[in-house]
């Protein structure tokens, strides 16, 4: 591969965008090189602008559950561009998201569109607070909810990647109103509760850990948090920006029988498109302004893009619930067969190959990966034309567009990388 103009391109960002990309992740920090620059994406694939090909398990680090332009989002893209981009003010296609992410969710009874996963947690977490009176909130160690200052304590994806505990910039204050704990152990949030539960607004958690790498919950993990938050009066929060309507329709509550308080969602709620919801109980939901005392707002929120794009997404998944079978069928066999030096964490279409033989169960088991190793199996990958997330502490997502021809590709290519370290 000759990756040329990636390298002129990056050269050019430096200049002008911090590190050369504008989200962290996008850079090769934690494996080293060039990033590619991608020209265009078709279905199962990428192709950058030196003209090379590759199957994508980023998927635009999840949203793309159907692949790159899919027909039934372009082709909404297309309708709505004939009547306008913005105009701040309602739109019915807004109502008809709204009832399509409730008809999902039914714990999502009140409901506001946002326009990142960020905004939606932040949202998320001020309005527990409103609703409760308290200032602290739990959230878990390697989980990333955005990059709202007062969360940005131990968190995972690009921070992990790079080895920022906490983020410069945030003040002691605001960190201080985090409590966080290891995931998966909820003897630690019992000790928490007990020392400071009437201080404690609530608990925010990816009910599948997507950005320490793919760390599922423990058995009663997510019930314990459920039963521990209602017993002190916390709002539970689930974190389904990854997981909504990719684990299953319903998200990650629905496949674990788990009802939140709240849920923020995103990625694949905008189709491709920037958009995020979040929600919960009535009672929650209706002390938010215009109606209640705490106040959220946003311009561009419930954009008739976005939401086009969101609604041709959910109305096609919901219509195709196949879609979740062929992506279990397709998942389970790509991840099958891996060498006994790895573990393999796979929820659904969620997956990641940690290069360590121990089971990751937590942010500390994942730190013992190694990532030298990731490095040489990440670049051996995308010279195979596999791209994959360049940090070993990134969940992998596959799409309806991945045929059985790129699961064995895929397979071949990393089989013969272990083949040849051996």
């Amino acid at each position: 591969m000759t990756n040329t103009k990636s390298e002129e391109l990056f050269a050019r960002a430096r200049k002008i965008i911090p590190g050369g990309v504008n989200s962290p992740v996008r850079a090769f920090r934690g494996v080293g090189g060039t990033p590619r620059f991608i020209a265009r994406g078709e279905g199962s694939r990428m192709y950058d602008v030196d003209g090379n090909s590759y199957i994508d398990y980023i998927c635009s680090w999840g949203p793309l559950i159907l692949g790159h332009r899919p027909k039934p989002v372009i082709d909404a893209l297309r309708e709505v561009l004939e009547i306008g981009t913005s105009f701040g003010a309602p739109t019915e296609r807004e109502v008809d998201l709204g009832e399509a992410i409730r008809d999902a969710m039914p714990s999502m009874e009140l409901l506001r569109l946002v326009n990142s996963g960020t905004e939606a947690t932040m949202s998320a977490i001020r309005v527990a607070r409103g609703f409760t009176g308290r200032d602290l909130t739990v959230k878990f160690e390697g989980c990333y909810h955005g990059h709202v200052d007062s969360l940005l304590v131990k968190a995972g994806s690009g921070m992990a990647t790079l080895g920022i505990a906490d983020s410069a910039g945030v003040p002691k204050s605001f960190a201080a109103t985090t409590i966080a704990l290891p995931f998966n152990d909820l003897t630690a949030v019992e000790e928490a509760f007990r020392a400071q539960g009437d201080q404690i607004a609530s608990v925010i958690v990816e009910p599948v850990a997507g950005n320490m790498g793919c760390v599922p919950p423990a058995q009663g993990f997510l019930e314990g948090l459920r039963a521990i938050t209602e017993k002190y009066g916390a709002v539970l929060i689930f974190d389904e920006v990854m997981t909504g309507f990719r684990l299953s329709f319903g998200g990650a509550q629905q496949l674990y029988g788990i009802r939140p308080d709240m849920t923020t969602i995103g990625k694949i709620v905008g189709g491709g498109l920037p958009i995020a919801a979040y929600g919960g109980r009535a009672d929650i939901m209706n002390k938010v302004a215009p109606v209640g005392p705490i106040y959220q707002a946003g311009t561009l929120s419930g954009n008739p893009l976005a939401v086009s794009a969101g609604l041709a997404m959910l109305r096609y998944l919901k219509a195709n619930p196949q879609v979740y079978t062929d992506l279990e069928r397709r998942a389970a066999r790509l991840t099958a067969n891996i060498p006994a030096s790895m573990t393999v964490n796979r929820v659904g279409s969620m997956f990641t190959l940690f290069f360590t033989n121990e089971p990751v169960t937590d942010y500390e088991t994942a730190k013992h990966s190694d990532t030298e190793m990731y490095k040489k199996y990440f670049h051996w990958m995308l010279s195979q034309g596999v791209y994959l997330a360049p940090s070993q502490f990134e969940a992998a997502f596959l799409s309806a567009a991945h045929s059985d021809e790129d699961i064995q590709t895929t397979i071949d290519a990393s089989r013969t990388f272990f083949q040849r370290m051996n």
